[in-house]
């Protein structure tokens, strides 16, 4: 582990970018999060439902799940907190470690801090630091980011929600239109009336598989918030550039120590002798040409050094010198480092003095004057003819701009219906009365009014149960409890030809409903 070599940027983040940060980390590492989480979690679900489905308790088992999350949270904060600083871990190491890495805190994460809403973010204070008072330190990093940590709790537990809905749901979308309604009450019946336990199995693995997707990304947004804070407390990304910095200077130490060696041992170089005076005329004039020339340099020319730069000595991971010159300089520019600094405003070449007429400027500076004038007042000119044009045009669009608002509603007026009649209310001659409705014209109240009488007459002999409402289908399982094949096939036909005329508008012709009732009749006992 390289404390000075972090394989991130550490510096100051807002809370949203720390969690960013947190998750960003956990998609880099997603095998080795992934993978251990699966191996570790996957026995211990099969082995819940298993003693569940023995005793009866399949519906606890998600219940327990839930409640050994902290457990299970130690995968991704341990590979998040060794890939930090160096290699991510193997999944051997992950699985090694879990036996006897970071037990001393679960008791209290399985008891009394269970339901702490900022879990994600105090695990790592417990978990890494190990302090054996960690309730100030707690105190300390959760500081103004608590309620984000409560918020992102809040998240992760909405997404799981939607995830175990959504599995729920996905079944839905695989049912046949025709048999929507029919399937949706027999789905909710198998989910709440004493459903079976595969169903329980079913909901089980969608809550884990929900659990599984989403609780790293929540423990890697804590961990994001425990590094922004650690760095904004600590100064940690200062204290790894000095870190830096002295490993660099460590290198060169013996090159320093070799050079100061060697200038000890040199001798001392002579005084020089003061230049005696020009004895001749050329040079003289060569002294004062020399002279001339340093006076006319200007005072802030620098003079080119011909020693080595020693910037790649200090810094020598720096590739772009450019870069680092420019932010050198945005360091020297700061108001608290250096107060003065030079700034660069426009002025008049001839500066009018108070109390001096104004002379007449150039036709640029008159142009552009006209064009603000006709601008500013011309903008107002526009707007007060526009809404002159609405006050004077509103005899035309007012009615239709009316128009447009939808019509005022009309209370609907009721259909009238006819009452249900149930099967006590069945006439005492059901093929007459039948025969009269299909004579007046009521062909659909007609063969309604066989298929409840063949219903009830089904259900006198099998003395079978039906639920109100029930479908077609569910008379027809009921008719298999007939004992004559002839009778079944005449229900079986009263219900082929009520389907077609209540869903497919396709009646019968006399001569068929007049054969249906004499079927009916001969094997129900109605009078023909």
């Amino acid at each position: 582990m390289r404390l000075d070599q972090p394989r991130v940027e550490l510096r100051p983040r807002s809370s949203w970018e720390a969690m960013e940060l947190g998750t960003a980390l956990v998609r880099t590492h997603a095998r080795a999060i992934w993978l251990p989480w699966l191996l570790l979690t996957l026995p211990v679900f099969v082995v819940l439902n298993a003693i569940g489905w023995v005793a009866g308790l399949l519906p606890w088992v998600p219940f327990v799940m839930w409640w050994l999350k902290p457990v299970f949270d130690r995968i991704p904060l341990f590979v998040l907190s060794r890939s930090l600083f160096g290699d991510a871990p193997s999944v051997r190491e992950t699985l090694a470690a879990q036996r006897t890495w970071a037990w001393r805190a679960m008791p209290a994460y399985l008891t009394w801090r269970r339901l702490g809403p900022t879990r994600a973010l105090y695990l790592p204070v417990d978990l890494l630091e190990g302090g054996t008072d960690p309730g100030p330190r707690r105190r300390v990093i959760g500081g103004s980011v608590r309620g984000t940590a409560f918020l992102s709790t809040l998240v992760c537990l909405g997404f799981e929600a939607a995830l175990v809905f959504g599995a729920y749901a996905l079944v839905m979308l695989f049912v046949p239109v025709e048999l929507l309604s029919e399937s949706a009450r027999a789905m909710w019946a198998l989910l709440t009336e004493q459903p079976p336990p595969w169903v329980h199995v079913a909901g089980n693995l969608a809550a884990w598989l929900a659990t599984s997707l989403i609780e790293p990304f929540y423990v890697g947004a804590g961990f994001g918030l425990y590094l922004d804070r650690r760095t904004q407390i600590e100064g940690w990304d200062i204290e790894i550039a000095f870190r830096r910095m002295r490993r660099r200077l460590q290198a060169l130490l013996p090159l320093l120590l070799v050079a100061c060696a060697l200038g000890l041992s040199m001798p001392r170089p002579a005084l020089a002798q003061t230049p005696s005076a020009p004895t001749t005329a050329e040079e003289a004039a060569k002294a004062a040409a020399d002279a001339a020339r340093k006076a006319a340099k200007p005072a802030g020319t620098k003079r080119k050094s011909t020693e080595p730069p020693t910037l790649p000595m200090v810094f020598p991971q720096v590739q772009d010198p450019a870069r680092f010159d420019k932010a050198v300089e945005r360091a020297y520019a700061d108001p608290l480092l250096s107060p003065k600094r030079t700034e660069k405003r426009w002025e008049r070449r001839k500066p009018v003095k108070p109390g001096e007429p104004r002379t007449p400027g150039t036709f640029p500076a008159i142009f552009a004057k006209a064009i603000a004038v006709i601008g500013e007042y011309g903008l107002w000119l526009l707007a007060a003819l526009a809404v002159g044009l609405v006050l004077v045009t509103h005899r035309q669009w007012w009615p239709w701009l009316r128009g447009i608002a939808p019509p005022p509603r009309i209370a609907d007026t009721p259909v009238a219906s006819e009452p249900h009649l149930s099967p006590d209310a069945l006439p005492d001659d059901i093929a007459a009365a039948a025969r009269q409705l299909w004579q007046d014209g009521r062909k659909r109240r007609a063969l309604a009014l066989l298929y409840r009488a063949s219903v009830a007459g089904m259900v006198a002999r099998t003395g079978a149960v039906l639920v109100p409402g029930a479908t077609e289908a569910e008379c027809l399982r009921a008719a298999r409890g007939l004992r004559d094949q002839g009778d079944r096939d005449a229900f079986g036909r009263m219900v082929r030809v009520w389907q077609y005329a209540a869903y497919a508008e396709r009646l019968p012709d006399d001569g068929e409903f007049e054969g249906l009732l004499g079927q009916l009749g001969g094997r129900f006992g109605w009078a023909a």
